[in-house]
């Protein structure tokens, strides 16, 4: 393990972590293993300088619309997963899920993330129809959140107006994803977002903190992968074990390993888009605020109607489940400001050179 003497030194190998991420392997891990706080506030504080310098004061805002529960997955870890018997299954409406994005926009909310499970019985036509009415009554910036498709599917929905898309790999370790999935092969996950790319999206991934069989090493390696694949958004947010999976028993994952993942991401990956996840709002408190103070530049109000809003459990303890969607903006705000920050009600579309936007 590395030692440090002095903060100094300490910023010094967090420039050359910042200057050279792919010959950086072994800093990053130590950095994923402090624990002495005056090393990690140096780490927070350089990775909320690297965000003031890429992507400003702003913060964000996406309305978050969960329009399906349905889900043919088995994973181990996802409250969502197929084998919930308990579970209430529903599907939103068209017209319900008009009206919620109607809600979103009265409140000058310029994103809307449409969220489902992985439901083999959605109609891509049907969402595609449901694209071009947001983008036609509205003119919202569009990101999708449905899991693995074919190909022909994400590119009807691109053609169809949707912006971005969010696909999480929750871990780049095959070993780690084979041991939390049940007929699912990593391989095809890294395809879909290798699609998502080639058709134009602005791409999102993720990883979850705290699944069983992780290791510093693989979250050193998520963390280079981000760098490597050079996605616009990047959301991680600490595992929260769920009563009705067969991870049900493991441990939570640690916060504090959680903003570390945060930091280095944000030093790493530079101008992506970082949400201080709603898990990180549900982990027996709210660090939201931690997570904004770590390199995280983007929060997700929630616009699913109340009576949807509990039955999409990914994990227990979820936030917001009973707060108006107004009052979720008066809490952003809040939140924002103790951060020293303000609201960006900006579509907030990706700055990676890539993509051009008028």
């Amino acid at each position: 393990m590395l030692m440090f003497n002095m903060v100094g030194e300490l910023e010094d190998v967090l420039n050359k972590v910042y200057e050279n991420p792919r010959q950086s392997f072994k800093e990053i891990k130590h950095f994923l293993l402090l624990e002495d706080e005056k090393e990690l506030k140096c780490l927070f504080s350089f990775a909320d300088k690297v965000r003031k310098e890429f992507i400003g004061e702003g913060v964000l805002l996406r309305g978050l619309v969960e329009f399906s529960n349905n889900c043919a997955n088995s994973c181990f870890y996802c409250g969502l997963n197929k084998q919930g018997s308990s579970i209430k299954r529903y599907g939103m409406s068209r017209d319900e899920i008009m009206r919620a994005i109607g809600d979103l926009s009265a409140v000058n909310i310029k994103t809307v993330v449409l969220q489902s499970g992985e439901d083999n019985g959605l109609d891509p036509l049907w969402l595609a129809g449901i694209i071009k009415d947001i983008k036609s009554n509205f003119g919202l910036a569009v990101t999708l959140s449905v899991g693995e498709k074919p190909y022909g599917e994400y590119r009807l929905w691109r053609d169809a107006g949707a912006d971005r898309y969010l696909l999480k790999i929750e871990t780049t370790d095959p070993q780690v994803y084979a041991a939390a999935h049940s007929g699912r092969l990593i391989e095809s996950r890294l395809k879909c977002l290798d699609d998502l790319i080639s058709l134009g999206y602005q791409v999102g991934s993720g990883v979850l903190v705290g699944l069983r069989g992780q290791t510093v090493d693989s979250l050193a390696r998520d963390i280079l992968f981000f760098q490597d694949k050079n996605f616009d958004m990047i959301g991680i947010g600490p595992f929260i074990p769920h009563p009705g999976t067969f991870f049900a028993n493991d441990k939570p994952g640690d916060i504090r390993l959680t903003l570390k993942v945060i930091a280095l991401t944000r030093i790493i990956t530079r101008d992506a888009h970082m949400p201080a996840t709603t898990a990180l709002g549900s982990a027996g408190a709210d660090y939201r605020i931690e997570g904004l103070k770590s390199g995280a530049n983007v929060l997700m109000p929630n616009f699913t109607p109340l009576r949807y809003r509990a039955l999409y459990e990914i994990y227990p303890g979820k936030t917001c489940l009973k707060e108006a969607s107004e009052k979720c903006i008066l809490c952003m705000d809040e939140k924002a400001k103790i951060s020293g920050r303000f609201l960006d009600y900006s579509a907030g579309h990706s700055i990676k050179k890539r993509h051009l936007f008028n």
